[in-house]
């Protein structure tokens, strides 16, 4: 089954084109640690899920490029053909020059819905291209200012016309020291709608990332390519198909094909309030926890401390909240690689700091003409911060 990427803005363009590089290389990499059977089903699958064949044997990623700047789709457009791996489609752009600075509310409530039907005809023109279509997943800013607007605008209509496809965010957090004034209004609105809209979001915090690239990768002098090669590379790690090793080498797991749990069931907590978050745990509890495990001897692996039934809230059991898959396919020239997805509280102190830094800024109303211009009112705020508040409390309360 096929899956739609849908990248938005300079973040999220910038990105795909390390994620389906990424993946490419990782497809004509060598058998590893697999057989050659299943070798040739993880490739099939990979193109499959990710790519399109042309007569030429290039092949075309399945995906669509979505911006307000012009260079930038024409950089990631010419990357990708000079690679001579593999390239984006003749058609699947779209760049409309904006003319009203980078701001969420205008991306949002003025860009999208201006160009709402030629967007969604160039994405129903590329699914129609597919005899099965899985889901859409989507890379974007959170923070970022149109671009973010219009993802979180994009999501909802995807929402509305493919109400039964999977609908996964991929959204970078911005570093904490700031990258625009306004960014944490920016977020909270991203977040708000996307929850709304998305059946999960797959966050990846920039200073999380940047800690990788010194500390783990001793890069000296980080760049944002760099930043974002390591973010490819998780996502790389999570969506490429995962095969039993042992029998007939049957197709085994769906990239997206991830219960992803990605919502804290809201009924029954108490009526929402301000929840002390400063508490310090000694781990976080999870409500959803999966290990990928790829390579030399993974089958020896042993993953049993992540069915301890303290890492998960009460009302979960352990078999219900995690789960494992294992390849001898070797990742993209790693001899062993893991990878974990967590729907846990880790992200409770960054999404606290974030709604609380909006909340400050809003109380002294800095800034908010910039949005109520564009018809984002007072209320949107409100109701941003009420939904993440629920967020907050709810898992808190795991």
């Amino acid at each position: 089954m096929s899956v739609v990427t849908v990248q938005l803005g300079q973040c999220g363009n910038q990105i795909g084109y390390e994620v389906f590089d990424t993946i490419c290389r990782d497809l004509h990499n060598s058998q590893g640690f697999c057989c050659k059977r299943e070798n040739e089903v993880y490739q099939a699958s990979c193109k499959e899920h990710f790519f399109n064949e042309e007569r030429s044997g290039v092949p075309v990623a399945r995906a669509l490029l979505i911006d307000m700047e012009p260079k930038v789709i024409s950089q990631t457009l010419l990357k990708a053909a000079r690679s001579g791996r593999w390239k984006y489609g003749q058609h699947s752009h779209f760049c409309q020059k904006q003319g009203s600075g980078n701001n969420w509310a205008y991306g949002y409530s003025v860009h999208g819905p201006k160009h709402e039907e030629s967007i969604m005809n160039l994405i129903q023109k590329e699914v129609e291209k597919y005899d099965s279509l899985r889901g859409f997943s989507t890379i974007m800013s959170m923070a970022g200012g149109t671009g973010s607007g219009l993802g979180a605008f994009l999501t909802q209509n995807l929402r509305d016309a493919y109400p039964n496809s999977f609908i996964i965010n991929q959204i970078i957090w911005p570093y904490g020291t700031g990258e625009v004034i306004v960014q944490n209004y920016n977020s909270i609105l991203t977040l708000s709608h996307l929850y709304r809209s998305s059946d999960a979001l797959l966050v990846h915090e920039n200073d999380v990332v940047h800690k990788i690239c010194a500390k783990l990768m001793n890069i000296k002098q980080i760049s944002f390519r760099d930043v974002n090669q390591v973010i490819a590379h998780q996502l790389g790690s999570v969506f490429q198909p995962t095969y039993s090793s042992e029998g007939s080498c049957q197709y085994r797991r769906n990239p997206l094909g991830i219960d992803w749990q990605v919502r804290p069931p809201l009924l029954g907590l108490p009526a929402l309030e301000k929840v002390p978050h400063n508490k310090e745990s000694h781990f976080n509890t999870s409500i959803a926890n999966l290990v990928i495990l790829r390579g030399k001897d993974v089958h020896s692996a042993d993953l049993g401390g992540f069915k301890d039934p303290a890492l998960y809230t009460s009302w979960l059991q352990p078999s219900d909240a995690f789960s494992e898959w294992r390849t001898h396919r070797a990742f993209n020239k790693y001899e062993k690689s893991a990878a974990l997805v967590s729907n846990s509280q880790f992200l409770l102190k960054p999404l606290d700091t974030v709604i609380g830094k909006a909340w400050n800024m809003f109380a002294s109303k800095a800034y908010v003409h910039q949005y109520t211009k564009f018809g984002i009112e007072e209320e949107d705020f409100l109701d941003s911060f009420t939904v993440l508040e629920q967020v907050v409390a709810s898992y808190c309360n795991l």
